[in-house]
């Protein structure tokens, strides 16, 4: 469907629906407005919100907000505030169905391999090494392998032109994937249908919590109990009856409300896709809580041990602590600690996605249960040498927890240092012992050179999260290292 060059003049500024919604704040029309198409269907959630379906064009008036947009529907003539995630401009690559952007060679693999998606399902993606331009991840069916994705490097020409084999060379992207549609051209299939994209990030609950995000506890439904941990209990409940959330009760008394709030503040900044969003909090009363984002397959830890050996692969397992890594690797770029990073700290969602939760909590909890000088409560086990022993905490003694939780991970959730109390590892550990390569689960050469990468004694020596984020999502297995030998066109 081609896009109209001339913007739609409306002859009113909002039409209210049944519900009567309050109007937004008024706005000058600008003519000839940057025009977006809709990549997915939104439902507003509060007053303000404009509503849109898949495939439906806006324009753009004011797009000084970081994830709101205040947009005109070219079809409706109404205004309202969009989220800027679900949508992408009209003369973009973003707009393409089969583009992604900015994804990492093992998150296209899962996208590719979910259940569903047939023999030629494919997308276009950045290549993660900037110099290489794009790349296309194709999934294709063989005899010998069964079910796998094929990587293709999109190469450009001095022109601007874009080839894979230097053979055929195309004006555009768009025109790439029209021919090869038609003719794969020496490549494993033809492309036959546009990846499905995952729904885009909800970053806030509504518009109008992303700055007030103090809300009124009765706007809240706790209706299951999820478990509980170090800071207190964890529900699943609704918001408005609409949306569905996590809701930590944190422990009369385990932390100030203002020292909480001002964590808080920082979390609620936080935006990527391996940090759990916070969307909102209760500090006005006792117990605080604390609203998140819902993530339906609850705990990495209970998930490796309830169900990990039976349904969880090698590549499985380096997809979780490649998404863990991307996470921790954004708070590394903020000079942010974690301070408890574990299995039990990280949620999991549709698709195996991986969340970092509980983030800046060990930071300002009060009392003793964090306290090194007693053993009981303090997550010893995780935490490096020096903290222990000094209370010295740097983004390298998270480095030193990912570790541990990489040990959790390829052991399926087993206890670290197994047949060793608290008291021992804190003994043993400053003093060199390090835990040795896991004798009951299969832990690859390369796996565990990692871990003991994360143990070095000094610091300074321990991997950055950036490079333990691209040194994980670029591991290849065999038979792709042999195509890589093989074929020009493989990236």
């Amino acid at each position: 469907m081609r896009m109209r060059k001339e913007s739609v003049r409306c002859s009113h500024r909002w039409t209210p629906r049944s519900n009567t919604p309050e109007p937004v704040t008024p706005s000058t029309p600008s003519r000839g407005g940057r025009i977006v198409v809709a990549m997915y269907s939104f439902q507003g959630r509060s007053s303000g919100e404009l509503s849109f379906d898949k495939g439906d064009k806006m324009e753009i008036i004011n797009d000084a907000d970081a994830d709101w947009w205040l947009a005109r529907h070219m079809t409706r003539c109404t205004e309202g505030y969009i989220p800027k995630n679900y949508v992408a401009s009209a003369s973009s690559l973003e707009c393409q169905d089969w583009y992604f952007s900015k994804i990492a060679r093992k998150e296209a693999e899962k996208l590719l391999m979910t259940q569903g998606n047939l023999r030629g399902t494919f997308l276009i993606r950045m290549s993660e090494q900037s110099s290489h331009g794009y790349s296309l991840s194709i999934r294709d069916w063989d005899q010998n392998k069964g079910e796998h994705v094929k990587h293709y490097r999109i190469k450009v020409t001095d022109t601007g032109g874009y080839f894979i084999t230097s053979s055929q060379a195309f004006r555009t992207l768009n025109d790439l994937v029209d021919a090869y549609k038609k003719n794969n051209y020496g490549l494993a299939c033809l492309l036959q249908y546009p990846c499905p994209r995952p729904q885009p990030q909800k970053w806030d609950l509504s518009r109008e919590t992303k700055d007030q995000w103090e809300i009124d506890r009765s706007v809240l439904s706790m209706d299951k109990k999820l478990g509980h941990g170090s800071f207190g209990e964890v529900w699943y409940g609704m918001w408005n009856n609409s949306t569905e959330v996590a809701i930590k009760t944190l422990k009369q008394g385990a932390m100030s409300p203002s020292a909480f709030l001002e964590e808080a503040r920082i979390m609620k900044k936080l935006r990527h896709r391996n940090i759990l969003v916070l969307y909102a909090v209760c500090t006005k009363e006792e117990p605080i809580l604390i609203v998140t984002e819902y993530m339906c397959n609850g705990a990495l830890l209970d998930l490796l041990r309830n169900e990990g050996e039976r349904t969880l692969k090698l590549n499985d397992l380096i997809y979780v602590a490649t998404q863990v890594a991307a996470g921790m690797a954004y708070l590394e770029s903020l000079q942010l600690l974690h301070r408890d990073l574990a299995a039990r700290n990280v949620l999991v969602g549709d698709s195996l996605l991986c969340k970092v939760a509980d983030f800046g909590l060990a930071r300002i909890v009060e009392g003793e249960d964090y306290c090194p000088s007693t053993c009981n409560k303090f997550p010893v086990k995780w935490t490096a040498p020096e903290a222990m022993l000094y209370n010295r905490f740097t983004i390298k003694s998270d480095v030193w927890s990912f570790g541990v939780l990489l040990m959790e991970v390829i052991t399926f959730g087993a206890n670290p240092y197994p047949g060793m109390t608290n008291r021992e590892v804190a003994e043993s550990v400053p003093n060199g012992y390090r835990m040795g390569k896991p004798a009951n689960h299969y832990c690859p050469d390369y796996v565990h050179e990692i871990i003991c990468k994360c143990w070095n004694v000094d610091p300074a020596k321990r991997p950055t999260f950036s490079y333990l984020s691209d040194l994980l999502g670029n591991l290849d297995i065999a038979s792709e290292q042999f195509y890589a030998e093989s074929s020009e066109a493989f990236s």
